[in-house]
């Protein structure tokens, strides 16, 4: 690999004014941070206050956000600040049925995970059903109330309950009839908790490519889950979405054969055990692996970490500021416990030429990473296995009973 220049960032600056001046033309939108701040130690805080009493009830509640039920983990989940296994065992003592429905949402992300990880770049297309992806346009009508005030959330803080997740993804698609790869992209670029495994698949689910059944958003929904909202609606005489839209019965697409059986499941999961191939220098951190139990971090405490962030996959994303802000609060904060080097630059290259430690990522582009000095196996909250991912009905009913209640 050909050497690349690395720009160094000096993480003892405001977050902001990095991302102004560092980050020129590899984010989107205007410059802002989010309320959810980034960090182990915002993490650790959060955890700390989780209460999921009335999850069940409550947790599509979307306006006012008094009466959101969502715990607003997603973010640390999503980077391992915490991991899905910790949360698990959190929420130990909560009542019966709020803790099976969180828990069963703590599945649903992990089985995006095993299933990214076992199809990888297949999950940007269909995945059983045919569904319109590849259409151009804006599908966000913002004169709808409902509408504007959720994407002003998506925009300012980059974070959303999943109920708002479904309403932006049907009115995107199944309403607007636009492609649901370039919505799912659109949302992407501003969620904090954006993976590429659980926003693809949510877009699936929610355009009916995933079950079969579109997701049919209509007016019903948000005045019982934002009541007021469309009262305030210029639109509320003229709803676009006044009632359900009409039923479809997409076309079944031919079966795909890895969504029945992985023949690969070595690959699938990485290594169940560390593979230590030469003595470490650096501890290489990834964006699915920031926490300070990252298991590569941990194991090498007296290591220099080192975060890069990839300036040609920014430069094609154009991710968020306020996405762009969390990565850099949440390396601000582990500095201040460990030796940190944070640049800008070309990941892959650093650790070809450089013997690292680093923990294993459920993505196609970890392949990137050969023959690492050490490499460590991923904080799966259940391990992967080879049977059916065609549905999450059908991974669970596959799981073995590894984990107590």
């Amino acid at each position: 690999m050909q050497s690349k220049p690395l720009i160094p960032i000096d993480l003892s600056r405001l977050t902001l004014d990095i991302v102004e001046e560092q980050f020129s033309g590899l984010y989107s939108g205007e410059l802002g941070l989010s309320s959810i701040r980034g960090g182990q130690s915002a993490a650790n805080e959060a955890l700390k206050e989780l209460d999921i009493t009335r999850y069940a009830e409550d947790r599509s509640e979307v306006l006012p956000r008094e009466r959101r039920g969502a715990t607003v983990l997603s973010p640390y989940i999503r980077h391992n600040l915490l991991t899905l296994g910790q949360v698990y065992r959190a929420v130990k003592g909560a009542p019966f049925r709020d803790r099976e429905k969180y828990r069963d949402e703590l599945y649903w992300q992990e089985y995006a995970r095993h299933l990214y990880a076992r199809i990888g770049t297949q999950l940007f297309n269909n995945l059983r059903y045919d569904a319109a992806w590849d259409v151009p346009g804006d599908g966000w009508n913002r004169e709808m109330s409902c509408v504007k005030t959720v994407h002003h959330e998506l925009e300012t803080d980059g974070w959303l309950v999943n109920q708002s997740r479904m309403w932006m993804a049907s009115q995107w698609t199944v309403r607007d009839n636009k492609g649901w790869i370039h919505g799912q992209e659109r949302m992407f670029q501003n969620l904090l908790d954006g993976s590429r495994a659980a926003n693809l698949l949510g877009w699936q689910w929610s355009v009916g490519s995933g079950t079969g059944k579109p997701y049919g958003f209509a007016r019903w929904q948000v005045e019982k889950r934002a009541p007021g909202l469309c009262f305030k609606c210029s639109l509320k005489k003229n709803c676009p979405i006044e009632n359900f839209p009409d039923e479809v019965t997409p076309i079944e697409l031919a079966k795909n054969p890895l969504l029945d059986n992985d023949l690969n499941i070595d690959a699938t999961r990485g290594p169940l055990v560390p593979v230590i191939n030469t003595d470490p220098q650096y501890v290489l951190l990834t964006i699915d692996s920031m926490g300070d139990a990252d298991p590569s971090l941990a194991a090498h405490p007296d290591l220099p970490a080192v975060f890069i962030f990839n300036k040609e996959a920014l430069e094609k994303l154009q991710l968020s500021s306020r996405r762009i802000a969390f990565y850099l609060q949440t390396l601000q904060d582990l500095s201040t416990r460990r030796t940190l080097l944070a640049y800008i630059g070309d990941p892959y290259i650093f650790a070809h030429q450089n013997p690292v430690a680093i923990t294993y990522a459920p993505v196609p582009s970890f392949k990137k990473y050969s023959n690492p000095a050490a490499l460590y196996p991923y904080p799966w909250l259940v391990t992967p296995h080879s049977g059916s991912v065609r549905s999450f009905s059908s991974w669970r009913n596959k799981l073995a009973k590894t984990l107590q209640n």
